[in-house]
């Protein structure tokens, strides 16, 4: 007699609903997740506009581009650049005397921001701050700014490293939720110089950029 017993049909159907369960458990705690990171991101657009305008109230002149930055905040006045009212220098920037690296020690002696106030923008530093999935932060004047294109006001964040699905959701919140349109855009970190990407991949990193 063959004692061997096979699964019943009930037995099948409860493990495929525990398995069910399960991942609906992972997959809502990945949303939860991804939620969180696409706040904290919009957070950083939205503060970095903050620390602009709330320096500017204060000294009348962008932080940056501050050249009396050692009288009102005994900050270090940038080498490259003039106070003209434009950031000068790219948002990534691995230059130290470009006002895009000074403006993070301004606004940081301001007490607008927090984090190093010894300027250090060399490549792949850690003065310049960075967002919940570590990809850096930078701010440049839109005059010079030059990828993703067709991007208007008067400044450029960009924040990198931002995983697709993230992206589309970020753009979601602060603008059209289209990638290549809009005051935010999403591209290709190094890419040739474009739009943006109207629909990112989930999997992949991008830098999305806003102007105001």
């Amino acid at each position: 007699m063959n004692k061997n017993k096979g699964f019943t049909l009930i037995e099948l159907a409860i493990v495929l609903v525990i398995i069910g369960l399960l991942l609906s458990v992972v997959l809502k705690g990945q949303s939860l997740i991804d939620s969180a990171k696409v706040k904290k991101l919009a957070r950083d657009f939205q503060d970095i506009q903050l620390y602009i305008h709330g320096y500017q109230d204060r000294f009348k002149t962008l932080p940056g581009d501050d050249h009396n930055a050692d009288v009102h905040v005994a900050g270090t006045n940038p080498v490259n650049g003039t106070r003209n009212g434009v950031i000068e220098g790219p948002w990534d920037t691995a230059d130290n005397g470009d006002e895009s690296c000074a403006i993070w020690q301004h606004v940081r002696l301001a007490n607008l921001a927090s984090g190093s106030t010894v300027i250090d923008c060399s490549a792949n530093n850690t003065y310049q701050p960075r967002n919940a999935d570590g990809g850096l932060i930078g701010i440049q004047s839109a005059a010079n700014f030059t990828n993703p294109t067709g991007l208007r006001g008067a400044y450029v964040m960009c924040s990198d490293l931002i995983l697709g699905r993230l992206a589309t959701q970020l753009d979601a919140t602060l603008d059209d939720g289209v990638g290549n349109t809009g005051a935010l855009r999403v591209a290709v970190r190094g890419a040739t110089a474009s739009a943006g990407v109207a629909v990112p991949l989930e999997g992949s990193t991008y830098v999305v950029c806003m102007s105001f």
